[in-house]
């Protein structure tokens, strides 16, 4: 880290260091985008993934915490902080041209504390109407229902959005624009549930059956976590994640458990180590399978999504015995799991890993080499890895454009650093390439189980020293996970009371959604049904 501070304070003299979790570097706004720029495109940097843009409100300055990763300098996690005191019109360089990712990310920023980023292409609303009135992850929100009553019509101006130019002297315009243009002819495709995998909607510029443009519209299930667990205990806010995508349930409470922990410098007994390790992977058996069930029936092939559920029903019917619940398990807690593992875990596990390999074959035969299928997945979606990794398109999506994104691989947790499996990746870049991963991921799913389940140690299943009301020292703390669809990452700042001061879900799904107009242009519109299915994005991941 010595060495990132010393080519840093070269470029920006102004940036000023804070360490902690992981190293945080304050930048003037003035100086922060010819910095960006540097981080981008200097080799001896090469910060080349944007993990998390995290929009804060520290009351007497609004700003944002970006998460910058190199691949090519060990995975190396650097948070950079920007703030400006102007509260009535905030305004920041934006680092969308820089990193893609930026895109979508910087207008949820906007939409929830109402800063604006120069030079953004196109700076919307994401979540909420564009007439609600403020922006409510701010401290100072006003609440009041009388502002933004339910409202039963349609929103106007949806194709009206803004960009704030910048000129040579300077100078900040606001410059209007169009989402679409007046020639275009566009078609709505969803919300309905499940043609877009959920509440999702998409406006599809078509000529013809080919589609020239997708606009992505989020937010008909949103949910406000974020604001709700600013004033909620810890405990309470555990919930939460399971309901987010919720085929990623354990493995996203695990992190926010582990993000926890770290900020409390609390130890985890092994076994409930193990069991979380196994449950993680078992959720991911879980996931694609269901992906591959609704991946299938997507295409027609309802058989195929039948065999899909027949083996999740095995894994659910696990995650029943020992949690009680086969979808909100609500079982990891701070400090371990909530209840040892049922009688029959060991048992039910290894018939599942003992069926697993011929289940496949029975898979791969009915679908997997199905001609239809074939020509439905195969060269359809394309994503280079180039774009995968500047649009930070993780989890079975990125590695099936052959980027090595795997967080168990790259910053080991849990008994990942305990046991051998193989990073997944495939060349293709496509839909058939996505869904491939997933398949063959199950295979290591099952290989990881078994090398854990017959070594789970006798102890303690959480940590006897957990204190009874948790406060965490003043800090910000980030934590990474590989959940089904990708990395999940948790950020948590805490001004050192009961309730956290905020707390950020940078969830995979919302990147994948962003790529959906890269990925759709000069495909059909029934490929635009297919590639969603075959980037897997669960809507409540990104409405949160």
């Amino acid at each position: 880290m010595s060495d990132i501070k010393s080519i840093i304070s070269k470029i920006c003299p102004s940036a000023t260091f804070e360490e902690g979790d992981t190293l945080l570097v304050s930048v003037p706004e003035k100086d922060w985008y010819a910095l960006a720029k540097n981080l981008k495109e200097k080799k001896e940097l090469d910060f080349d993934v944007l993990s998390a843009v995290v929009g804060m409100d520290w009351k007497d300055s609004l700003g944002v915490i970006y998460y910058l990763t190199s691949t090519s300098h060990n995975w190396d996690v650097v948070a950079f902080k920007v703030a400006v005191e102007d509260r009535e019109n905030p305004m920041i360089h934006s680092v969308a041209d820089l990193w893609k990712v930026a895109n979508f990310q910087e207008r949820e920023v906007y939409d929830f504390f109402g800063i604006k980023f120069i030079n953004h292409p196109d700076m919307r609303r994401f979540f909420l109407r564009n007439d609600w009135v403020g922006h409510p992850l701010r401290k100072d929100y006003d609440s009041n229902p009388a502002l933004n009553p339910i409202r039963m019509d349609d929103e106007i101006n949806e194709d009206d959005t803004v960009s704030y130019v910048e000129n040579e002297k300077g100078e900040i315009k606001a410059v209007p624009g169009k989402v679409f243009g007046e020639e275009d002819y566009v078609v709505n495709i969803g919300p309905q549930h499940p043609s877009t995998h959920g509440v999702m909607r998409f406006r599809a510029a078509v000529d013809g059956e080919t589609v020239n443009k997708v606009d992505v519209v989020s937010g008909y299930i949103h949910r406000g976590i974020e604001k709700i667990s600013e004033s909620l205990s810890y405990p309470q806010i555990l919930h939460f994640t399971d309901r987010m995508d919720y085929m990623s349930a354990h493995q996203n409470r695990h992190c926010l458990c582990m993000c926890i922990e770290k900020a409390l410098g609390l130890e985890v007994p092994e076994r409930a180590v193990y069991i979380r390790t196994i449950m993680d992977e078992l959720m991911r058996i879980s996931s694609h399978l269901l992906s591959f069930g609704c991946t299938a029936m997507d295409l027609g092939a309802t058989t195929a999504f039948f065999y899909g559920f027949r083996e999740r029903e095995l894994v659910l019917d696990i995650f029943e015995k020992t949690c009680g619940a086969r979808m909100s398990m609500n079982y990891n807690v701070i400090g371990g799991v909530m209840a040892d593992i049922h009688k029959d875990f060991v048992k039910d596990v290894k018939h599942l890993l003992e069926i697993m390999p011929d289940r496949l074959k029975e898979y791969h035969k009915v679908f997997s080499g199905n001609i239809i299928a074939k020509n439905r997945l195969k060269e359809v979606g394309y994503l280079s890895k180039e774009n995968a990794i500047n649009y930070c398109i993780t989890g079975p999506s990125g590695r099936g454009s052959n980027w090595a994104c795997d967080c168990r691989k790259v910053h080991p947790y849990a008994c990942y650093d305990k046991v051998q499996f193989e990073e997944i990746l495939e060349t293709g870049c496509d839909s058939y390439a996505r869904y491939m991963v997933r398949m063959r991921e199950i295979e290591q799913s099952c290989k990881i189980i078994e090398q854990l389940i017959d070594r789970i140690p006798e102890g303690d299943i959480r940590n006897p020293k957990v204190p009874k009301l948790i406060k965490l020292p003043a800090g910000r703390w980030y934590q990474q996970v590989e959940a089904s669809r990708g990395t999940f990452g948790v950020y948590i700042e805490s001004d050192g009371q009961k309730t956290p001061y905020r707390v950020h879900f940078q969830s995979p799904c919302f990147n994948l959604v962003g790529v959906m107009d890269l990925c759709c242009q000069g495909y059909m519109i029934a490929d635009l049904i297919t590639i969603g299915a075959a980037l897997d994005f669960v809507i409540p991941d990104i409405d949160r």
